[in-house]
């Protein structure tokens, strides 16, 4: 439980009443999923992104940071002395930068949005005009150049876990096999709810087994999601926005663990005070779990639109939404969704 505070013991009464339909001995394991900040492009020069005349250049800002700094020329112009530069900043909805106070504009023309939010993405186009002077003739031309960069809001990977049991059952006709998944869901909901975690997605499947040493038998399979997006978990991340996507891997992680514990708790329960054999036995270390990626809502992966940050979450663009932890922002029906970070399309 966040706050180091001693976490809630599951009660007697629930672990004897799964104890009741099946006996279960596991070994809890669980994989941390570390979020790996990766470079979505190169910098030039320390926390700098310069511009190309030939195309836009994409810049992906973890939210709550201040931006890199967007220069206002390529590498090349920036090797060169500049005679008379002048820069024009253009912000998102066409808005002129100049003045704005979540922006650092430098005289030389370099800009930095500040405490990055995901409402601050879009284009930023900055037009710089500059003189060139005729060694010989001394004529003044007026160059203008115009740099383009697309600027996107990230968050790190989330890691939700999928849980895996393996058990034995007496015939896969039996009722009593969907009796206790969802017995089984109730339960595991209620250890874990504290830290705005739902199981969902369960789903179960039923194997006829022959085996050398004890002939035919029947396997129970059973898998289900951890959701760390149940109901409050806005108003958790509103407390520590900077690092709400750590905030929610490490409930993830916590919820792990309040899950294993619970099948510890369960074993010893079985062993030591359960005296008639029940219907559904679990196999010996069957219980696993496996880390996968997943984003925060708003948020999605697209290793085409976004080929120097594929393994990113980035920010929703206009015309598409992320209701859930889906890892991939959905295309509305019709354009309505016209902000970046939809969680759905009105």
């Amino acid at each position: 439980m966040a706050g180091g505070g001693r976490r809630p013991r599951c009660p007697p009464g629930a672990l004897l009443g799964v104890a009741a339909v099946v006996a279960v001995v596991v070994a809890a394991g669980w994989v941390r999923a570390e979020p790996k900040e990766e470079q979505s492009i190169d910098l030039i020069g320390k926390n700098e992104v310069y511009g190309d005349i030939r195309h836009e250049v994409s810049v992906y800002v973890k939210v709550f940071t201040n931006s890199p700094f967007l220069v206002c020329m390529d590498l090349a112009l920036s090797q060169e002395s500049i005679i008379d530069p002048n820069y024009l900043w253009i912000g998102p909805d066409g808005i002129d930068l100049r003045g704005q106070g979540y922006v650092n504009l430098t005289e030389t023309g370099k800009l930095m949005v500040m405490d990055f939010r995901v409402s601050m993405s879009g284009a930023y186009t900055c037009t710089l005009s500059h003189k060139v002077i005729e060694t010989t003739t001394q004529e003044e031309t007026e160059m203008v150049e115009a740099y383009k960069f697309m600027v996107y809001g990230k968050i790190a990977k989330l890691g939700v876990n999928t849980w895996r049991l393996v058990g034995f059952t007496t015939h896969c006709r039996l009722k009593t096999n969907g009796l206790f998944v969802e017995k089984l869901n109730k339960i595991l909901n209620s250890t874990i709810s504290h830290l705005t975690c739902h199981i969902t997605e369960s789903s179960y499947k039923c194997h006829s087994i022959r085996t050398p040493k004890n002939g035919l038998q029947y396997e129970l399979f059973v898998n289900f999601l951890v959701n760390p997006f149940a109901p409050g978990w806005e108003e958790v991340c509103q407390k520590v926005p900077y690092d709400c996507e750590d905030v929610t891997n490490r409930r993830v992680q916590q919820a792990a663990e309040q899950i294993g514990k619970f099948f510890h708790q369960l074993r010893h329960v079985l062993k030591h005070e359960l005296y008639t054999v029940p219907t559904i036995q679990y196999v010996d270390n069957s219980f696993s779990m496996t880390p996968i990626d997943s984003c925060q809502p708003g948020f999605g992966r697209n290793h085409h639109s976004h080929q120097n940050c594929a393994s990113c979450c980035v920010v929703c663009g206009p015309g598409t939404y992320s209701p859930n932890n889906e890892v991939t922002c959905r295309t509305c029906a019709r354009p309505q969704a016209r902000m970046y970070g939809a969680k759905s399309c009105y």
